[in-house]
């Protein structure tokens, strides 16, 4: 089983920064993309940033130059440096992970519980 475990999240005013952490643990074999989506009150889900196994990056146009994807695979743990916050980017944050796990033949899509994010004075 593998299990990925959000923190970080919080209200923040407008202007201001959080920065999301992402665990993953269990019996991974291995952790190739990981990325951050997040879910506005009443819209879909949608992708805000990715990071592949070889650390290149994608970012919705909405948070590029604001927010940064980053991870750590020693500790296979994805960050997300979330600077100059809007309303807007108010959502449920959910981590997600792309894993060969030892318990299954294929890679699978894993995500976590997700962790609100709300901006607002």
């Amino acid at each position: 089983q593998v299990q990925l475990v959000e923190s970080g999240g919080g209200l923040v005013q407008p202007g201001g920064s959080l920065r999301l952490s992402c665990v993953a643990s269990g019996r991974i074999f291995s952790i190739y993309a990981m990325g951050w989506y997040r879910q506005p009150p009443g819209k879909q889900r949608e992708l805000v940033a990715s990071i592949g196994s070889g650390s290149s990056t994608n970012y919705a146009d909405s948070v590029k130059g604001r927010f940064t994807i980053s991870r750590d695979n020693a500790k296979n743990t994805v960050y997300l440096q979330m600077n100059s916050l809007k309303p807007e980017d108010t959502a449920v944050y959910y981590c997600n992970a792309d894993v060969l796990s030892l318990d299954r033949p294929r890679r699978n899509d894993y995500w976590g519980q997700g962790t609100q994010v709300t901006v607002s004075s």
